[in-house]
């Protein structure tokens, strides 16, 4: 280390990188990373520290002596290219290319952290801010398997210039649609290629479900509680929903089948393992009797299934139960491989996929053949099987953690998950105005946390006070140190 404690080239191999200055990352900052970055290379390159023609590290050695991922150091120097401070040459690497810096080329100033939350706040879905992401639904990079991925995404560049004349094909790229056939058909259900629409990832999937079988007006039943953006994407199409209580044990049978009876609902959105927010998964015998309940009250279920490849093989399946007969099954590789991919399905019957597939076209025409392309590869490369269940593995210890951490402030879960990325835990005592689920939210901005308190799942008002805490970001003392000050009974 130099007297700035930046790391030199002792520190991290000589090479392509000799007599070049490597960063020090503030590790502690748990968003912003690529605007560190960018802004310390813009300004070295301000200083003249950088001279047109400089080397660039590569990625790996950056990412490996800074500590950051592979995808950190990729999107800084794509932004530096972008604010033309760098330029790329094919097999050498990346470059210094201009000594001047215009106020107009320099980075944006990081993101601020709001004063308020709500379910859609951008900042639990970018991953941009400082906050530590405690409420947030992704992941850390380096959890994946950020090689293969990266991978995938060069072959998916590698698109054949024939393909660059049309806009793709409507119901998605072929090969995924079929691989993705396949494993369904030998894993849970059969299932042709022509029965898989993909869409831009599974809440793009319950757009096109709601514009294809509701109209205003018209009773969706939800867990509750459930999935936050459901609710509001249920509300914007004018369809009023209903909530369906779930716990620890599951589904409410009975206050299903009197909403059924009374409601009349058109359809049904269900997560029927690892269920967010509580982590919970339906038994068989729940899942037969929703299905009768749907067969007898005539509605259908939209299965939501992006944590399948979480959950051991044997776990109840709406599905493969039905077969495509009167559910609707959602998929996504948000949860296994990176959400920016925004790559999800739609499996549905011969009947009913040319309807959705319509609509599809009417709301944007096709998806992304070349984030699909770069999916197909990743799912298909030998390392996968192993990247989901290292996955599960790391989830399985970070939830531990979390638990730990969260009992230590005096918390305790609102239920055990069975799996997946979430436990959700709070207080024994019931809210006030001045103490509620979501004023701590708030509060805790001002701290620079991130939380999604029991309001953004809920339809009826909560007897408790309860977050959903994601488990690669709630086993430290930040949180633990802030939910204590805090803590209402």
């Amino acid at each position: 280390m130099d007297e700035l404690g930046v790391p030199t080239e002792q520190d991290c191999g000589k090479g392509e990188a000799a007599g070049w200055p490597l960063l020090s990352i503030e590790r502690a900052r748990k968003g912003g990373l690529v605007d560190q970055i960018v802004a310390a290379i813009t300004g070295m390159v301000a200083r003249r520290e950088l001279c047109v023609g400089t080397k660039m590290p590569s990625v790996r050695q950056f990412a490996k002596c800074n500590g950051v991922s592979t995808f950190t150091v990729v999107e800084s120097y794509d932004r530096l290219v972008t604010l033309g401070l760098l330029s790329s040459r094919r097999g050498s690497g990346y470059f210094v290319a201009r000594q001047d810096v215009p106020a107009t080329l320099l980075p944006l100033p990081q993101h601020a952290i709001p004063s308020v939350i709500d379910a859609l706040t951008p900042d639990l879905y970018s991953g941009a801010s400082d906050a530590l992401p405690v409420g947030a639904g992704w992941l850390p990079p380096d959890w994946y398997g950020e090689d293969t991925i990266l991978d995938a995404v060069r072959h998916a560049m590698r698109i054949p210039a024939n393909r660059l004349r049309g806009y793709g094909h409507p119901l998605g790229f072929p090969s995924l649609r079929q691989h993705m056939a396949s494993v369904l058909s030998d894993e849970l259900y059969p299932v042709e290629a022509e029965q898989i629409l993909l869409t831009h990832g599974a809440t793009h999937a319950f757009d096109l479900i709601l514009r294809t079988l509701t109209k205003p007006g018209d009773t969706v039943l939800v867990e509750d509680p459930g999935y936050s953006n459901l609710l509001s994407l249920i509300r914007h199409h004018g369809c009023v929903p209903v909530g369906i209580p779930r716990g620890e044990n599951g589904l409410d049978m009975e206050a299903l089948a009197e909403q059924a009876r009374t409601a009349q609902p058109k359809l049904m959105f269900v997560n029927t393992v690892l269920q967010n927010p509580l982590g919970t998964s339906l038994t068989h015998a729940q899942a037969h009797r929703l299905l009768a309940l749907a067969e007898q009250f005539d509605f259908w279920l939209v299965e939501d299934d992006i944590y399948r490849e979480l959950t051991p093989r044997g776990e109840a399946s709406l599905a493969a139960m039905d077969g495509l007969r009167r559910v609707i099954r959602v998929g996504s590789f948000s949860k296994t491989l990176s959400p920016v991919l925004r790559v999800g399905s739609i499996s549905a019957s011969n009947s009913l996929l040319p309807e959705l597939l319509r609509v599809k076209m009417l709301a944007g025409l096709t998806t992304s053949e070349i984030n699909e392309r770069a999916v197909f590869h990743a799912i298909t490369a030998r390392p996968y099987r192993r990247m989901v269940d290292k996955l599960a593995s790391q989830l399985e210890a970070g939830r531990a953690r979390t638990m730990d951490n969260l009992a230590a402030a005096g918390l305790a879960p609102v239920a055990t998950p069975r799996g997946g990325m979430f436990v959700s835990a709070g207080w024994n005592c019931p809210p006030t105005p001045e103490h509620n689920g979501k004023a701590i939210a708030d509060l805790a901005l001002k701290s620079g946390i991130l939380l999604s308190p029991n309001e953004f799942f809920m339809l009826r008002p909560s007897p408790t006070i309860w977050f959903r805490f994601n488990a690669a970001y709630s086993d430290g003392p930040q949180l633990r140190q802030f939910l204590q000050s805090v803590r209402p009974c």
